[in-house]
């Protein structure tokens, strides 16, 4: 791919600037879930193993450019010692006089973490001025945070060009499992797509039906594509004014072979609401006075059928609404066929997106999957074939 790796870089001795995300949830002063501070421990470990000293810069809420005390990530020192298993010392500042002789006085076999970086309205406007004063606390920059590779901030691009340059372990992870998801798979590919509109996912899928062999349109947003064939969906879900760009996207998938699963069957409602009354009808046959709020059986194992004989898999977005049972029925079933499918070796796994990583959590299918992003828009504008400035500044200019 261009970029180097940890193994790459010698890193004894040496002052190791580590981007992470580490943008986690904190109630009263304490983390709530920190499998994102758990995820950058391969990168923290190597670092510190080859004799590095690792300065971690981080970005925090939205401050806007302003030091606002409540996004401090000071009370994260506790999760982040809690995982890494050493001293992290906590440092007022991301550049400066106050930065520099943090670093001075990082003991060895010790983590720094820097303040938040937004607290400079530089960050976000990517000003080189601040870029360079960051760069002025280390020897390597290393990029270990997939998840703000589509922004070109201070911290994730401009840094990048000043200091020799790596992929963290979690970075390398990502870009790995995307370019043999997407880049050079394994086919057949089959691409399951759900989720709520198909106007938040217009170019995700005009990317994907040029590079998949089948896709899986799930969610509200298969609603919109039955009402662009004719079909009254009744009170459900549906961007009626998206259905000429739905007709698009059958058109293009005519012409570049990519075979797209729609439901064939529906099991609507007349509520939405935990153990509502529903059944199970032909996704043209939706009672104009209820709402389709998941796939039926038979679509099911249609998808189950597609997936039995494709090589690789890539999932964002749930097939129905999964929140509430029983409209979880498609999405667990689906999942957990994948899940069985990678497991027995026959299939390449890669999901991403906050409700698909909590739909397959849900359907316990998730330890079974090749790769699970922790990414989301980063993730998503990767599906859509853009080209992200974090990543892209990994890569050594000519």
């Amino acid at each position: 791919m261009g970029w180097k790796n940890l193994d790459d870089m010698d890193l004894g001795g040496k002052r190791v600037l580590v981007r992470v995300d580490i943008n986690v949830p904190v109630e009263d002063g304490k983390v709530t879930d920190d499998t994102r501070i758990r995820r950058v421990q391969p990168t923290i470990q190597d670092i510190l193993a080859a004799g590095g000293r690792p300065i971690l810069l981080a970005h925090f809420g939205r401050p806007k450019g302003k030091v606002v005390p409540e996004m401090s990530l000071r009370p994260l020192v506790p999760a982040l010692e809690a995982a890494f298993g050493t001293p992290v010392t906590f440092c007022a500042d991301c550049r400066g006089p106050a930065a520099q002789a943090a670093v001075d006085s990082l003991a060895e076999g010790a983590i720094l973490l820097l303040e938040n970086t937004r607290f400079h309205a530089g960050e976000e406007k990517n000003d080189g001025g601040l870029a360079a004063e960051m760069a002025e606390l280390g020897d390597i920059y290393c990029n270990d945070a997939f998840s703000a590779a589509h922004r070109a901030h201070a911290s994730t691009e401009g840094l990048a060009r000043l200091l020799p340059t790596c992929a963290g372990r979690l970075m390398q992870a990502e870009l790995e499992a995307l370019e043999s998801a997407l880049g050079q798979p394994q086919r057949p590919v089959v691409a399951v797509v759900g989720g709520a509109k198909v106007s938040t996912k217009l170019e995700l899928l005009g990317n994907l039906v040029e590079k998949v062999d089948h896709l899986v349109i799930g969610g509200g947003m298969a609603n919109t594509f039955l009402a662009a064939q004719g079909i009254d969906v009744g009170k459900s879900l549906c961007e009626h004014e998206m259905t000429g760009t739905a007709q698009d996207i059958l058109a293009k998938a005519d012409t570049t072979g990519c075979k797209i699963l729609l439901p064939s069957d529906v099991v609507v409602a007349r509520e939405f609401k935990a153990g509502a009354e529903n059944e199970t009808v032909a996704a043209d046959a939706c009672p104009a006075d209820a709402m389709i709020l998941d796939a039926g059986p038979d679509t099911v194992a249609r998808v189950a059928e597609v997936m039995e004989g494709a090589k690789t898999l890539i999932w964002n977005g749930p097939m129905g609404a999964f929140e509430i049972a029983p409209f979880d029925a498609a999405t667990n079933a689906a999942a957990k066929q994948a899940a069985a499918l990678t497991k027995a070796g026959q299939l390449i796994t890669v999901a991403g997106g906050g409700d698909t990583v909590a739909a397959l959590n849900q359907a316990g299918a998730a330890a079974d999957f090749t790769y699970i992003s922790t990414a989301g828009g980063a993730f998503l504008e990767w599906m859509e074939g853009k080209t992200l400035p974090g990543v892209a500044a990994l890569t050594p200019q000519a």
